[in-house]
């Protein structure tokens, strides 16, 4: 288990806090495999009725600390970032978010995944696949055209427009826009304790329906992007800009055609 991340257990209510503040939660191989682990095991847990995925009342996560991401890119569907989304996909109880601050890249994406979300006013969405020369992941490329339109989902997959988190919700990416983290945090944690009260097996099969429809056509666009992402992260366009990200200058692509 990573030390980045934090486990409380509360009357059926797991919680699963990113917690790396120095590096505003950016994720690593270690805080993926560790996810995925503590996601499998509360969903073979009859104690756990739901889980509540949190990075603390200031920051989601800032996406893949992209150091750990130049020294072991992902190569396959067995990388532990494509673990973490897997459990995930799969989990059949609740998942409740929690987002405050920064939200970019799979800070987003899972979020699609997840069936409460609950922002704070002043979060701050992200998906700059394409500036960083990679291309969208984890379903995006499916989910947002439908949900959002083509219009609206282009401008945050091919030009990466950030959004906030009260867009988040009048699009229908979460259910509520809260004034604060704490009263974001304290919100999704009253909603995630409601099904202690509820019949599991209920539950389940309810969210089972609800994702059924096209559920093996998401599975095979996650896949899909995924083999391409992991393309792109060899090539020169990636390349080119996660070393301008390193080097904390603006990337160069006037030389790709």
């Amino acid at each position: 288990m990573s030390e980045h991340l934090q486990i409380e257990r509360e009357q059926g209510l797991l919680t699963l806090c990113m917690h790396r503040p120095d590096k505003k939660n950016a994720l690593t191989r270690a805080m993926y495999s560790g996810m995925a682990e503590v996601l499998v095991q509360a969903d073979q847990d009859k104690s756990v009725r739901a889980v509540l995925i949190t990075g603390g009342d200031s920051c989601f996560t800032s996406g893949n600390d992209v150091a750990d991401f130049i020294q072991a890119p992902p190569t396959g569907l067995n990388s532990e970032v494509f673990q973490f989304m897997q459990a995930l996909f799969e989990f059949s109880k609740p998942v409740v978010a929690a987002v405050n601050g920064p939200a970019v890249g799979i800070g987003t994406t899972m979020l699609l995944h997840c069936d409460l979300v609950y922002v704070s006013r002043d979060a701050v969405l992200k998906m700059p696949f394409v500036n960083l020369g990679l291309c969208p992941e984890y379903g995006s490329s499916l989910i947002l055209p439908r949900l959002l339109g083509h219009a609206r989902a282009a401008e945050l997959l091919l030009l990466g427009q950030r959004f906030t988190g009260e867009q988040a919700t009048a699009w229908g990416i979460a259910n509520e826009a809260l004034n604060s983290g704490a009263e974001t945090l304290s919100k999704a944690r009253e909603m995630a304790l409601r099904f202690q009260q509820l019949a599991p097996a209920a539950v389940a099969d309810s969210k089972r329906l609800m994702r059924a429809p096209g559920r093996e056509e998401l599975r095979r666009v996650i896949e899909e992007e995924g083999a391409l992402f992991g393309q792109r992260l060899r090539s020169p366009e990636a390349i080119e800009a996660l070393t301008a990200f390193m080097q904390r200058r603006t990337p160069d692509f006037s030389k790709f055609a």
